[in-house]
Protein backbone atom coordinates (compact mmCIF):
# COMPACT_ATOMS: atom_id res chain seq x y z
CA UNK A 1 0.00 0.00 0.00
CA UNK A 2 3.22 2.08 0.74
CA UNK A 3 4.82 1.82 -2.72
CA UNK A 4 1.37 2.58 -4.65
CA UNK A 5 0.86 5.49 -2.20
CA UNK A 6 4.21 6.37 -2.77
CA UNK A 7 3.82 6.47 -6.46
CA UNK A 8 0.53 8.33 -6.83
CA UNK A 9 0.68 11.84 -7.88
CA UNK A 10 -2.85 13.03 -6.40
CA UNK A 11 -4.16 12.13 -3.30
CA UNK A 12 -1.35 9.57 -2.43
CA UNK A 13 0.55 8.99 0.74
CA UNK A 14 4.15 10.62 0.54
CA UNK A 15 6.52 8.32 2.17
CA UNK A 16 9.69 9.80 3.20
CA UNK A 17 12.57 7.71 1.36
CA UNK A 18 15.56 5.70 3.08
CA UNK A 19 17.93 8.45 2.90
CA UNK A 20 15.50 10.56 4.26
CA UNK A 21 14.96 8.74 7.64
CA UNK A 22 18.50 8.23 8.11
CA UNK A 23 20.60 11.26 6.46
CA UNK A 24 20.45 14.44 8.21
CA UNK A 25 22.07 17.90 6.94
CA UNK A 26 25.19 19.22 9.09
CA UNK A 27 23.71 21.90 11.79
CA UNK A 28 27.52 23.17 12.35
CA UNK A 29 29.03 22.74 8.39
CA UNK A 30 31.97 23.76 10.04
CA UNK A 31 32.69 20.47 11.86
CA UNK A 32 30.14 18.31 10.51
CA UNK A 33 27.95 18.29 12.85
CA UNK A 34 24.36 16.54 12.61
CA UNK A 35 21.74 15.46 14.34
CA UNK A 36 23.41 12.02 14.97
CA UNK A 37 26.80 13.82 16.45
CA UNK A 38 24.82 15.80 18.86
CA UNK A 39 22.90 12.49 20.20
CA UNK A 40 26.48 10.92 20.26
CA UNK A 41 27.97 13.98 21.75
CA UNK A 42 24.96 13.72 24.73
CA UNK A 43 25.01 10.26 25.30
CA UNK A 44 28.15 10.98 26.37
CA UNK A 45 27.47 14.21 28.03
CA UNK A 46 24.71 12.83 29.89
CA UNK A 47 25.95 9.71 31.47
CA UNK A 48 28.66 11.98 33.00
CA UNK A 49 26.77 14.38 34.29
CA UNK A 50 24.70 12.02 36.04
CA UNK A 51 27.83 10.40 37.98
CA UNK A 52 29.50 13.35 38.88
CA UNK A 53 26.24 14.93 40.33
CA UNK A 54 25.96 11.41 41.93
CA UNK A 55 29.60 11.54 43.28
CA UNK A 56 29.00 14.57 44.74
CA UNK A 57 26.62 13.28 47.39
CA UNK A 58 27.66 12.12 50.62
CA UNK A 59 26.47 9.67 53.22
CA UNK A 60 25.84 6.10 53.27
CA UNK A 61 22.28 5.96 51.94
CA UNK A 62 21.51 6.99 48.07
CA UNK A 63 19.19 9.68 47.60
CA UNK A 64 17.85 10.96 44.05
CA UNK A 65 20.42 10.62 41.38
CA UNK A 66 22.90 8.41 43.50
CA UNK A 67 20.66 5.99 43.63
CA UNK A 68 19.50 6.15 39.67
CA UNK A 69 23.96 5.92 39.32
CA UNK A 70 23.73 3.39 41.84
CA UNK A 71 21.06 1.43 40.27
CA UNK A 72 22.55 1.02 36.37
CA UNK A 73 26.27 0.54 38.21
CA UNK A 74 24.24 -2.65 40.07
CA UNK A 75 22.15 -3.43 37.18
CA UNK A 76 25.49 -3.85 34.82
CA UNK A 77 27.61 -6.17 38.18
CA UNK A 78 24.64 -8.30 38.77
CA UNK A 79 22.97 -8.96 35.48
CA UNK A 80 26.05 -8.43 32.55
CA UNK A 81 29.41 -9.08 34.35
CA UNK A 82 29.18 -11.88 37.15
CA UNK A 83 26.81 -14.43 34.86
CA UNK A 84 29.38 -13.52 31.46
CA UNK A 85 32.71 -13.02 33.21
CA UNK A 86 32.74 -13.86 36.84
CA UNK A 87 34.09 -11.81 40.19
CA UNK A 88 37.45 -11.35 37.81
CA UNK A 89 35.69 -10.04 35.34
CA UNK A 90 34.45 -6.23 37.83
CA UNK A 91 37.55 -4.70 36.61
CA UNK A 92 36.29 -4.08 33.59
CA UNK A 93 32.97 -2.45 35.23
CA UNK A 94 33.98 0.96 33.46
CA UNK A 95 34.11 -0.17 29.98
CA UNK A 96 30.82 -2.04 30.23
CA UNK A 97 28.88 0.69 31.64
CA UNK A 98 30.09 2.90 29.13
CA UNK A 99 28.68 0.75 26.14
CA UNK A 100 25.67 0.41 28.21
CA UNK A 101 25.09 3.68 28.74
CA UNK A 102 26.13 5.28 25.08
CA UNK A 103 24.26 2.77 23.22
CA UNK A 104 20.84 3.36 25.71
CA UNK A 105 20.87 6.81 25.00
CA UNK A 106 21.71 6.62 21.34
CA UNK A 107 18.86 4.37 21.34
CA UNK A 108 15.97 5.76 23.42
CA UNK A 109 16.55 9.06 21.40
CA UNK A 110 14.36 7.48 18.75
CA UNK A 111 11.14 8.24 20.75
CA UNK A 112 12.16 11.59 22.74
CA UNK A 113 10.37 14.82 20.44
CA UNK A 114 12.82 16.55 18.36
CA UNK A 115 15.52 13.87 17.98
CA UNK A 116 13.10 11.07 16.81
CA UNK A 117 15.67 8.96 15.57
CA UNK A 118 18.17 6.74 17.14
CA UNK A 119 22.13 7.51 16.36
CA UNK A 120 22.92 3.78 16.95
CA UNK A 121 20.85 3.28 13.57
CA UNK A 122 23.38 4.69 11.67
CA UNK A 123 26.56 1.78 11.23
CA UNK A 124 29.32 4.29 12.25
CA UNK A 125 28.40 4.25 16.01
CA UNK A 126 27.78 0.55 16.69
CA UNK A 127 30.75 -0.56 14.60
CA UNK A 128 33.55 1.81 16.44
CA UNK A 129 32.37 0.49 19.76
CA UNK A 130 32.16 -2.96 18.02
CA UNK A 131 35.71 -2.36 16.95
CA UNK A 132 36.56 -1.29 20.75
CA UNK A 133 35.24 -4.31 22.09
CA UNK A 134 37.11 -6.81 19.42
CA UNK A 135 40.48 -4.73 20.62
CA UNK A 136 39.21 -5.09 24.38
CA UNK A 137 38.66 -8.85 24.05
CA UNK A 138 42.10 -9.49 21.84
CA UNK A 139 44.81 -7.07 24.40
CA UNK A 140 42.91 -9.37 27.42
CA UNK A 141 43.22 -12.86 25.68
CA UNK A 142 47.03 -12.01 24.60
CA UNK A 143 47.95 -10.20 28.28
CA UNK A 144 46.66 -13.32 30.41
CA UNK A 145 47.27 -16.24 27.83
CA UNK A 146 50.35 -14.66 25.43
CA UNK A 147 50.36 -15.54 21.75
CA UNK A 148 49.34 -18.79 22.54
CA UNK A 149 46.00 -16.77 22.59
CA UNK A 150 45.60 -17.40 18.74
CA UNK A 151 46.26 -20.31 18.93
CA UNK A 152 43.53 -21.58 21.72
CA UNK A 153 40.96 -20.00 19.97
CA UNK A 154 41.67 -21.44 16.51
CA UNK A 155 42.43 -24.96 17.88
CA UNK A 156 39.61 -25.88 20.86
CA UNK A 157 40.51 -29.25 22.12
CA UNK A 158 38.33 -32.35 20.75
CA UNK A 159 38.16 -31.81 17.29
CA UNK A 160 39.50 -34.50 14.59
CA UNK A 161 42.96 -33.78 13.59
CA UNK A 162 41.32 -34.22 10.47
CA UNK A 163 39.17 -31.96 10.69
CA UNK A 164 41.91 -29.38 12.46
CA UNK A 165 42.30 -27.04 9.04
CA UNK A 166 38.91 -26.69 8.30
CA UNK A 167 38.23 -25.82 11.71
CA UNK A 168 41.28 -23.35 12.44
CA UNK A 169 40.04 -21.27 9.49
CA UNK A 170 36.36 -20.99 10.41
CA UNK A 171 37.59 -20.16 14.54
CA UNK A 172 39.88 -17.50 13.30
CA UNK A 173 37.64 -16.18 10.94
CA UNK A 174 34.79 -15.94 13.18
CA UNK A 175 36.31 -14.66 15.99
CA UNK A 176 38.94 -12.30 14.73
CA UNK A 177 36.83 -10.89 11.42
CA UNK A 178 33.75 -11.36 11.51
CA UNK A 179 32.97 -10.93 15.29
CA UNK A 180 32.77 -7.25 15.20
CA UNK A 181 30.66 -6.91 12.42
CA UNK A 182 27.88 -9.07 13.70
CA UNK A 183 28.11 -7.39 16.99
CA UNK A 184 27.33 -3.96 15.26
CA UNK A 185 25.19 -5.05 12.93
CA UNK A 186 22.85 -6.54 15.40
CA UNK A 187 22.51 -3.57 16.87
CA UNK A 188 22.34 -1.04 13.97
CA UNK A 189 19.60 -3.40 12.32
CA UNK A 190 17.33 -3.70 15.08
CA UNK A 191 17.57 -0.18 15.44
CA UNK A 192 16.97 0.93 11.93
CA UNK A 193 14.08 -1.76 11.54
CA UNK A 194 12.53 0.06 14.57
CA UNK A 195 13.25 3.41 13.48
CA UNK A 196 11.40 2.47 9.78
CA UNK A 197 8.27 0.61 11.57
CA UNK A 198 7.53 3.78 13.71
CA UNK A 199 7.83 6.19 10.54
CA UNK A 200 5.81 3.84 8.97
CA UNK A 201 3.09 4.28 11.35
CA UNK A 202 3.11 7.42 11.64
CA UNK A 203 3.15 8.22 8.06
CA UNK A 204 -0.08 6.13 7.78
CA UNK A 205 -2.03 8.24 10.65
CA UNK A 206 -1.52 11.26 8.64
CA UNK A 207 -1.96 9.50 5.14
CA UNK A 208 -5.50 8.66 6.16
CA UNK A 209 -6.66 11.39 8.58
CA UNK A 210 -9.39 12.34 6.38
CA UNK A 211 -12.31 10.74 4.66
CA UNK A 212 -13.22 7.06 4.66
CA UNK A 213 -9.87 5.75 5.54
CA UNK A 214 -10.20 8.04 8.59
CA UNK A 215 -11.70 4.87 10.24
CA UNK A 216 -8.08 3.27 9.81
CA UNK A 217 -6.88 5.66 12.68
CA UNK A 218 -8.69 2.78 14.89
CA UNK A 219 -5.18 0.80 13.27
CA UNK A 220 -2.60 2.95 12.84
CA UNK A 221 -2.75 5.22 15.55
CA UNK A 222 -2.88 2.56 18.39
CA UNK A 223 -0.44 0.45 16.39
CA UNK A 224 2.21 3.92 16.63
CA UNK A 225 1.53 4.07 20.05
CA UNK A 226 2.06 0.21 20.80
CA UNK A 227 5.39 0.52 18.65
CA UNK A 228 6.71 3.69 20.62
CA UNK A 229 6.14 1.46 23.89
CA UNK A 230 8.20 -1.40 22.39
CA UNK A 231 11.60 0.90 20.88
CA UNK A 232 11.45 2.13 24.01
CA UNK A 233 11.40 -1.91 25.91
CA UNK A 234 14.57 -1.98 22.76
CA UNK A 235 16.01 0.68 23.69
CA UNK A 236 16.55 -0.81 26.59
CA UNK A 237 17.48 -4.78 25.51
CA UNK A 238 20.11 -3.77 22.66
CA UNK A 239 21.80 -1.96 25.09
CA UNK A 240 21.79 -4.96 27.28
CA UNK A 241 22.65 -7.33 24.50
CA UNK A 242 25.44 -5.68 23.08
CA UNK A 243 26.81 -4.79 26.47
CA UNK A 244 26.65 -8.82 27.31
CA UNK A 245 28.10 -9.83 24.39
CA UNK A 246 30.72 -7.64 25.35
CA UNK A 247 31.20 -9.17 28.10
CA UNK A 248 31.06 -12.43 27.09
CA UNK A 249 33.89 -12.05 24.35
CA UNK A 250 36.23 -10.85 27.23
CA UNK A 251 34.74 -13.72 29.63
CA UNK A 252 36.04 -16.20 26.43
CA UNK A 253 39.62 -14.29 26.44
CA UNK A 254 39.82 -14.26 30.28
CA UNK A 255 38.59 -17.96 30.60
CA UNK A 256 39.17 -20.02 27.29
CA UNK A 257 38.88 -23.61 28.78
CA UNK A 258 35.25 -22.19 29.63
Amino acid sequence: MLVIAAEATDGGLPFPSLSNLIEWPNLIDSIGLNKIGIIHLLSVLIPAIVFFLAGQQKGLVPTGIRTIAEGVIEFVEKQIILPAIGPDGLKYLPLLLSFFLFVFFGNITEVIPFFQMPANARMAGPLVLALVAWGMFIAVGVKHQGIGYFKEVAFPPGVPKALLPLVAFIELLSTFILRPFSHAVRLFANMLAGHILLVTFAVLCIGVASGILYILELVTFPGLVLFTAFEMFVSVIQAFVFTILAAVYIGGALHPSH
